[in-house]
């Protein structure tokens, strides 16, 4: 199974004082512990992270900073990432969308089940996603 991480699952996994690092990275060590786990990224996905790095004071990134963070966590050796492209339009979002704060949630949905991949999230309510365990 691939899994398209959404931008707030990649910022957990890629930044080692997100709030969900923890959480993420441990989800990510299951899937390594039955194979090398296949995630991917998209557009979205990796714009949001550079901007969301370099946009927040608690952050303190520049951009060159965050994206050199995402390319070396792209390069990691226990993760397999692949690269989804982004080819849909604004007739592909799912008729569940109701509201301005879903739409980047219905697109990455969508984009992940039309390359047989599937969102994970940590956003429970984001229908069809994978969401991302809690430690127990």
């Amino acid at each position: 199974m691939t899994y398209l991480l959404d931008v707030n699952a990649l910022l957990a996994l890629g930044f080692l004082q997100h709030e969900f690092h923890v959480r993420v990275a441990s989800w990510v060590n299951v899937l390594a512990s039955q194979g090398t786990p296949q995630l991917a990224t998209c557009s979205i996905t990796e714009l949001g992270f550079v901007r969301v790095l370099a946009h927040a004071p608690d952050y303190a990134f520049t951009v060159s900073q965050a994206r050199t963070l995402l390319l070396r966590l792209k390069k990691a050796r226990i993760l397999r990432f692949a690269f989804i492209t982004d080819d849909h339009d604004i007739s592909r979002l799912p008729t569940w969308v109701k509201t301005a704060k879903q739409t980047t949630d219905g697109h990455l949905a969508q984009l992940a089940s039309a390359n047989g991949a599937i969102l994970a999230t940590l956003d429970r309510k984001i229908p069809r996603a994978f969401l991302i365990p809690p430690i127990e």
